[in-house]
């Protein structure tokens, strides 16, 4: 890409005066983490091109409007406009997606849920839709954290900078997603564990 070596701002820039390459370069730096963000939500791969598409005309359109400000979380705004039309769509087909367990895909593998001893007595024992089911429960800012640390595979670093908090804000919102999600096994007496 030739604007490879500028930052996100830089591209913006160069972009909305009038540079589409600039564009092209900021879709191709973010697209894998945007795409997995949303292939993880949506876990059907033709519905995530759609979201995915969607989701860029989405930021060109809210660059235009000058919706976007300057202060070096462009990938994180992305990922939110990603999540908002994820649950949009839900909202208008009134279900979620069925996940399946494959070979390819583990809901379990793919979430470090719950560490240390309880992390390695995890096991599959009960659909992934009621994991899903339970995930969408969380608050969002704790939501926001689990999705970009396990699914992006973002490090506490990074979230923090594009969610504009400090780095033990996101450990905490971490801490307390997973606290959550116990908290919720719990109580309905769900049993994903031997």
């Amino acid at each position: 890409m030739h604007n490879s070596n500028l930052s996100d701002q830089e591209l913006i820039q160069n972009y909305l005066k009038g540079d589409n390459a600039s564009f092209e370069t900021l879709v191709h730096r973010h697209k894998r983490k945007v795409y997995t963000s949303i292939v993880v939500m949506v876990k059907d791969n033709q519905l995530a091109d759609d979201i995915f598409q969607d989701t860029f005309i989405k930021v060109i359109d809210k660059l235009h409007e000058k919706r976007y400000k300057e202060d070096g979380k462009f990938l994180g705004w992305v990922i939110r406009i990603a999540h908002n039309l994820v649950i949009d769509h839900f909202r208008k087909e009134k279900h979620f997606p069925m996940v399946r367990d494959t070979d390819e895909y583990n809901i379990f593998d793919r979430l470090d849920l719950l560490e240390e001893s309880a992390q390695d007595a995890m096991e599959v024992k009960q659909s992934d839709k009621q994991l899903q089911d339970l995930i969408e429960e969380l608050p969002y800012e704790q939501k926001e954290v689990l999705i970009l640390r396990h699914y992006c595979q973002m490090s506490f670093k990074d979230i923090a900078k594009s969610t504009n908090v400090s780095i033990n804000t996101a450990l905490g919102r971490m801490r307390y997603a997973l606290i959550h999600l116990r908290k919720l096994i719990e109580e309905r007496e769900l049993n994903f564990f031997d």
